[in-house]
Formats: structure tokens, sequence, C-alpha cells
């Protein structure tokens, strides 16, 4: 008797520890949601040189919370930007998929590439693709806002070669770069596109007809409207 009730007690008690246990595993997974969330929108609007405190503070966790996920900064940036780069490609077949028309499909992935806001957060080695030939360093042809180094200084930082970034696996780059090199060379082959507008030019596009705004409402109209400048800039015209 006393066997099986020290049986029964234990089970029961295996049930408290169940049930302690449990919460803590979806409290983990609710932080993450909120590191990673708030990693996009601290990122996407100060750049990726903005420190882990204010990503912590964002999520509203401490900063331990965060390095509890993501031992280092840069793991947490590499993860972002690898989610973001999928995102776009995934953006990009689908338009490449469901237009048949050559600029339509361009444009559809323009427009919703923007809207997402994911352009913000393309990995600096993308964007450098195609000046490596048009300037002597490498990198003065890809400064776009989002490689600031001091929010709201004006100041831009030209990604360096050890960046973590740089070395990371390029194979998501390297899918999204295939497709959106299929987008534009349909078409340039409909005379549809500029002639001397690259992949890296459409990608540029991308990451800066997103301006980040307080207000959300404003902030789509000036990314739409952004949007239709630059698309007409792209765009061919008879001779």
């Amino acid at each position: 008797m006393g066997g099986a009730m020290g049986s029964t007690m234990s089970a029961a008690g295996n049930g408290r520890d169940a049930s302690r246990s449990a919460p803590l595993r979806v409290d983990a997974q609710r932080n993450l949601e909120h590191v990673l969330r708030a990693a996009r929108e601290v990122f996407g609007e100060l750049g990726y040189g903005a420190p882990m405190e204010d990503v912590a503070r964002r999520a509203r966790v401490g900063v331990g919370t965060v390095y509890r996920r993501f031992p280092s900064k840069d793991v947490l940036v590499r993860r972002i930007a690898e989610e973001e780069t999928s995102r776009l490609t995934d953006q990009a077949r689908a338009a490449l998929g469901q237009e048949d028309e050559p600029w339509s499909a361009l444009s559809r992935f323009l427009r919703t590439s923007v809207a997402s806001g994911a352009g913000r957060l393309l990995p600096p080695q993308v964007l450098r693709v195609g000046v490596a030939d048009e300037v002597s360093d490498g990198y003065d042809g890809a400064r776009v806002p989002q490689q600031r180094t001091t929010p709201g200084s004006g100041e831009l930082r030209l990604v360096p070669e050890e960046d973590p970034m740089v070395s990371a696996d390029d194979a998501g780059a390297a899918a999204l770069l295939e497709v959106v090199g299929r987008l534009v060379d349909r078409a340039r082959a409909a005379g549809e596109l500029r002639t001397d507008v690259s992949v890296s030019d459409v990608l540029l596009v991308i990451a800066t007809a997103a301006p980040s705004l307080p207000d959300a409402a404003q902030q789509a109209a000036a990314s739409a409207r952004l949007l239709d400048i630059l698309l007409e800039g792209l765009r061919s015209r008879p001779v």
C-alpha cells in the first residue's frame, strides 16, 4: 500500500512538474516571437548597426533573454536576414509564376516586396551585387539608408569584408538573385525595362522605396508614391 501511495504521489509530483515546465516552454516560444518581431522592426528602422539593447527594449524583455536565444548579435542578424531574403524569394517566384506579362511580373514583385518591408532587411552583400566593377573599392555603390552606424546621424556605414553577413551561407541570397534575374531578363527581353538596369538596381529600389515613418498609413502612401516614381525610371521608353 505504501508503495502504491508512493507511486501515486510520485505521479502527482511529476504531473505538477510537467505543468510547471509547460508554461515555461510556451513563454520561451512567445519570447522568441517577440524578439524576432522586435528585431525586424528595429533593424528595419535603424539598420543592422542597432544595438541588442534596442531589440530587447522593443520586445519588452531583458537583454539576457535575447542572448539566451541568440548567443551573439551576429546570429540574430543572420536569422533575420535569411528569413527576409527567403520571403523576398517567395514573392519573386509568385510574381514570376502568376503574371504572364513581363513588366506586370516585375512591378508586382516590387510592389509586394516594398509593401512587406522585407527590402529594408536585405543582407548588405546582396545590395553590393554588380557594383564591384563600378567603383574601385567595391563598396561605394552599395550605400543604402539601412546601413547607418548611428541612428539619426545621417552617416552611412560601409560593410567591411569581415562583416558576419558576408561570411554567412549565401545559398538564400543566390536563390533570390536567380529568380529576380529571371524577372529582369524577361522584362528586358520584352523591351519594357531599360537595358542598363541590373538585378542590383532592382534590389536597391526595394531597399530604398520603403521609408520608415511613424504613421503606418503615411508610410504606405509614401512608399507607393516613391515606388511609382522609381518604376517610371526603370521602364524603357520608345526612342
